[in-house]
């Protein structure tokens, strides 16, 4: 199954970033990608972290949830919508509570949403100069999730879902791998400082303990509200080999994943089977 991990350099016009994107999955789509994942804030990277706040939607309707629809079924591809903000429990009426769900949206060719998974983890940092604290503004998830996709050939893939900071927990993917996953996904907006010390280090290391590919989408440049995000979207196989990246600014990184390569991997070193904890 070819799969494409896409990057953006989201800005504060909502309308502008989801041009991009339709952009760059037709791309994704044309280089022959069944699934195609966006990044984490693919929809606002807003001036202030409370503007997402304001394009929050009811899970089930809305005019990003319907982009994502749509496009997933124009172009026939298995999408991952990155991330985009949800509101709390009703489906009624949007979040009261100053707060919404930073949620990661799975959508089959015909354009149902089959899975969601709201961020788990969230990013918090205070060094004494500076402090910033997602919680302020998102809610947090409580399970993992999971999806399954029939690629062309007919293999059935298991895909698990994370979002950004999630890849500093190694528990949530070792879930995933408890339950067969065979590909982890990671949309994200890393930040500049400890995407180049950390981003690719640990998408590796996720990728060889549970031998499983992975694909993470990103934001890579620098913003219009002057955040700069450290980028190189990237695949990798069950190995740690870097199948294929992009290191900064608009575009895709694409490859082939091979099933036989998962079996492989998981038959020369069985390490799924020696767990003991």
């Amino acid at each position: 199954m070819k799969v494409a991990a896409i990057q953006m350099v989201s800005g504060s016009d909502v309308r502008a970033n989801l041009q991009q994107a339709r952009l760059l999955l037709e791309e994704a789509a044309s280089a022959g990608a069944e699934l195609a994942v966006l990044p984490e804030y693919f929809c606002l990277m807003g001036q202030h972290d409370a503007d997402k706040l304001a394009i929050q939607e009811p899970f089930g309707h809305g005019p990003l949830q319907q982009f994502l629809s749509d496009t997933a079924r124009d172009l026939r591809l298995w999408l991952v919508g990155g991330t985009i903000p949800l509101a709390g429990a009703s489906a009624d009426a949007l979040s009261s509570s100053g707060r919404v769900f930073n949620s990661s949206l799975a959508f089959s060719p015909d354009g149902a949403c089959v899975a969601r998974y709201d961020k788990i983890h969230l990013f918090r940092f205070d060094n004494g100069l500076e402090s910033y604290d997602e919680s302020r503004v998102l809610m947090a998830g409580d399970h993992p999730v999971t999806f399954d996709v029939n690629s062309r050939d007919g293999t059935l893939w298991r895909v698990g879902m994370s979002v950004c900071y999630d890849v500093r927990f190694p528990e949530l993917y070792r879930a995933y791998a408890s339950v067969g996953a065979h590909l982890l996904l990671m949309p994200s907006a890393f930040t500049y400082t400890t995407g180049q010390d950390h981003w690719e280090v640990l998408l590796r290391a996720r990728a060889i303990e549970n031998l499983a590919f992975v694909a993470a989408a990103a934001q890579g440049g620098l913003h219009d509200n002057q955040r700069r995000t450290w980028g190189q979207a990237m695949l990798v196989d069950p190995w740690g080999t870097v199948l294929a990246q992009r290191d900064q600014g608009r575009g895709i990184a694409v490859s082939e994943l091979d099933p036989a390569v998962l079996a492989s991997c998981r038959s020369r070193l069985p390490a799924l089977q020696h767990r003991v904890l």
